[in-house]
C-alpha cells in the first residue's frame, strides 16, 4: 500500500483547536493494481498506524467524494497537508470534479441528522451535546460556502469564538437553533443560486483512476 495523501482534519484544520486537541489524520492510499486480480481484494480502508488516523483506498475515496460526503471532501481541501506525492497531487488537481449540486443535500442532511440527535438526547436525558451542535453549525456554513464558491470551507477561524461558545454551552439553546435556522435558509439560497453542475465530472475521476491503476502495473 502506498500513501499518496495525508492531511490533518478536525479541530486543528478548522481553526477550533485548543490545548490538548487531537491530531485527527486522514489519508488516501493506493493498493497495487495486481492485488485486485485475486479473489481476496485489497482493503478499502485502513486504521492507523497512529492514533486517530484513518485512510481510504483511492477508489473507495473517490466513490465517497462523488457522493459529496463532507468528511471525505474536507480531506481534499485541508490546509494542513503532511504528505503528498505525485498521485496525491493528481487527486487534488481534480478535486473540483467531485463537486455538484448534491452538496446541498449531503451537507444539509448531515447537519440535520446531527441536530436531530442532539435534540433527541436533550429530550431523553436533558443533556446537550454542545460539541455536536457546533459541528452541525459548521457543516451548514461549509455547505453554503462550497455552493457559492466551488471551494470546500475547512478553516472556520472567522467564527471561532462564537462556535467555541456553542461548544462550551455558553449560548442559550434557542440562540443555537435560531442560528441553525438562519444557516439552513442560507444553504437553501446558495443551492438556488449555485453554479455547480447537476452531477460530478465522472469522466475526470475515471481518468484519474485509470492513470493510477496503469501506473501501478509498472
Amino acid at each position: 500500500m502506498i500513501q499518496i495523501l495525508g492531511v490533518v482534519v478536525g479541530s486543528r484544520a478548522y481553526g477550533l483547536d485548543g490545548p490538548g486537541s487531537d491530531h485527527d489524520r486522514r489519508g488516501v492510499f493506493v493498493a497495487p493494481t495486481r492485488a485486485f486480480w485475486s479473489l481476496t481484494k485489497p482493503p478499502t480502508h485502513l486504521d492507523g498506524p497512529r492514533a486517530e488516523e484513518f485512510s481510504w483506498e483511492i477508489e473507495r475515496f473517490c466513490v465517497l467524494a462523488l457522493q459529496a460526503n463532507p468528511t471525505v471532501l474536507e480531506v481534499l481541501w485541508s490546509p494542513v497537508v503532511e504528505h503528498l506525492d505525485e498521485d496525491g497531487e493528481a487527486l487534488r488537481s481534480v478535486r473540483r470534479a467531485f463537486l455538484s449540486r448534491r452538496v446541498a443535500a449531503s451537507y444539509g442532511s448531515y447537519a440535520r441528522d446531527q441536530l436531530h440527535r442532539v435534540d433527541a438526547r436533550r429530550e431523553r436525558t436533558g443533556v446537550t451535546n454542545h460539541k455536536q451542535a457546533m459541528h452541525m453549525l459548521r457543516l451548514l456554513m461549509a455547505g453554503a460556502h462550497v455552493l457559492r464558491t466551488g471551494e470546500v470551507l475547512v478553516d472556520v477561524r472567522p467564527w471561532r469564538e462564537r462556535l467555541l461558545a456553542v461548544k462550551r454551552g455558553e449560548l442559550p439553546w434557542h440562540e443555537v437553533t435560531t442560528w441553525a435556522e438562519a444557516l439552513q435558509e442560507d444553504l437553501t439560497a446558495a443551492a438556488n443560486d449555485t453554479r455547480l453542475p447537476d452531477s460530478p465530472d465522472h469522466a475526470a475521476i475515471d481518468q484519474l483512476l485509470h492513470d493510477v491503476r496503469e501506473k501501478g502495473l509498472k
